[in-house]
Order: structure tokens, then sequence, then C-alpha cells
């Protein structure tokens, strides 16, 4: 897999404002109050059941920003698949900083995987058909850079990432504007050249009016399967098709099986279970 790792400075304000949170006003009082200064430990991240991991880049700020002397070994990268038990990484130096900043690497670690293995089972669940799983702007208010590059480390891809990278003309735009018509229209003349135009639609009479005015992309929301089928005939390649609504890997085979281009599944983001992953100590 080709994933390309975000920037430290795009990360470093997350996790250094979750560990602010977590050290409050005292710092970790326990930890100072039970560890010697002197202690060093050799610790390993496992995995408490299979999964795809995701945010290792996250964990390694995590404690470095605590101690610089922390060392990290990484055994399997993020949009690797581990198996129960099956070790992610050592994490070796000062036992009072790596106590530290366990939970609050922990925290993205497990969340991060979380959405990397559930998009990986929607991924799977899709693989002889042609379409592509993406996510959506339901993410945690933040974290959106590193949720979304979690669903690639699954093997997803990603919807526009804000307000300002596409056009995306929803029922509301769609009543505000007084019509689709009007509602692509306008858009047309807003944006410039190289933005790209999507509408959602809810009904093949609304899809037939969006057509007529060549959208870049149509948001089919939830549609049957017979009524994917026709839309997918009727853009007949003249447009990105995109379906939506409660998308799940039980649903998606079927959803895929219609020529669709995209399933957009939204809880990738905002509700995935987290990855059950724990750091163990093995300092004597």
């Amino acid at each position: 897999m080709n994933l390309s790792p975000l920037p430290a400075i795009m990360l470093e304000p997350l996790v250094r404002s979750a560990l602010l949170e977590d050290l409050g006003r005292a710092g970790d009082l326990t930890t100072e109050a039970t560890v010697a200064k002197y202690h060093h430990a050799t610790t390993v991240l496992a995995a408490r059941q299979p999964g795809v991991v995701a945010g290792l880049d996250v964990v390694r700020l995590a404690f470095r920003l605590i101690d610089q002397n922390i060392k990290i070994d990484v055994n399997r990268a993020d949009g690797s698949k581990v198996a129960q038990g099956e070790i992610i990484a050592s994490v070796t130096g000062p036992t009072w900083a790596i106590l530290t900043a366990e939970r609050t690497a922990l925290n993205f670690l497990c969340h991060l995987s979380g959405i990397a293995t559930a998009t990986a089972s929607i991924v799977a669940a899709v693989c002889e058909h042609r379409a592509k799983i993406i996510c959506t702007r339901k993410t945690t208010p933040g974290l959106r850079a590193v949720e979304k590059y979690a669903v690639r480390a699954g093997g997803g891809a990603n919807h526009r990432f804000g307000l300002d990278d596409a056009v995306l003309i929803k029922d509301n735009h769609i009543a505000a504007a007084g019509g689709i018509r009007s509602a692509i229209k306008r858009a047309r003349e807003s944006v410039g050249h190289l933005v790209k135009i999507e509408v959602e639609v809810d009904t093949l009479v609304q899809l037939e009016e969006a057509l007529s005015l060549v959208p870049d992309a149509v948001l089919l929301d939830n549609m049957s399967l017979d009524e994917l089928r026709h839309a997918v005939t009727m853009v007949a390649g003249r447009a990105i098709t995109e379906a939506s609504g409660r998308i799940t890997a039980t649903t998606a085979p079927a959803i895929a099986a219609t020529g669709i281009d995209l399933l957009s599944v939204g809880w990738l983001t905002h509700s995935a279970p987290i990855l059950d992953i724990g750091l163990d100590c093995y300092a004597p």
C-alpha cells in the first residue's frame, strides 16, 4: 500500500493538545509518586484483537513530546493487518515518560486503527466490484485529517476534506436555491473551473433534471438497489455516481454490484469501534 504519512506539523497540535488535556494543572500525579526518574522500561504495543493498524506517527509524537529519549521500533506499519496478540511496536525509555504518554498514545492508536479496520472490512466486501469505499465530513471535530488518513490506511479513499475543496449541493441547498437547476447554475457561475460540482438527488426524476446540467458527480441518497441500477444506466458514464445511506459490510456488495462508482460511509469516521490495543510493560 502506498500510504503517504501526514506531515508532523499537522499532527503535533492535535497530540500536544491531547497531552495537555490529560496532564491538566499538576501533571501525572500517579507516575510521579510511584516511579523513580532513573527507571527505564521496555514495553510493547500489542493487538488484543485482529485488525488494521493506523496512527503510529501520532503515537511516536505522543511519547516524544513527553521525552525525546523514548525509542520506538515499529514492527507493523500503518495499513498492516495484525493478528490477536501480535506486537505492533516496542517502546523503550524512561518509565515515567512512557506511562505519562500511554493513554494519549493509545487513545489515538485504538481510535484510528478502529477506523482503518472498519474500512478494510467494507473494502474487502466489495473487492469483486470496481466501486471504491469513501468517507465523509462526519468526523470528530479537530481530528478530520487523521481520521481520513485512517480510512486510507484501511484501503478506502476520501471524499472532500471540507467545505472549501468541492461543491456538494444537498437537499437544503436545493430548497434554498429554488430547485436543482437553479442551484447547479448558481454554483457553476460562482466557483472556479477546477472546482468539481456534485449534486445530491433522492429520486430518478431529480437525477434526470440534474444530468441535464452536466454535474461532475451525483450523490444517490438512500435509493433502492433497483433505483441505483436504473440510475447507473441513466448516467451512462457522464458523471461519477456515489451511493449513500446506512451502508455496511453486509449491504455494500449488493450496492457495489449495481455498477456504482463510490460508496460513501459516514460511520467509518464518526462511530467505528476502536481496535483494542494495549501497552504491556516488561520492566524488571
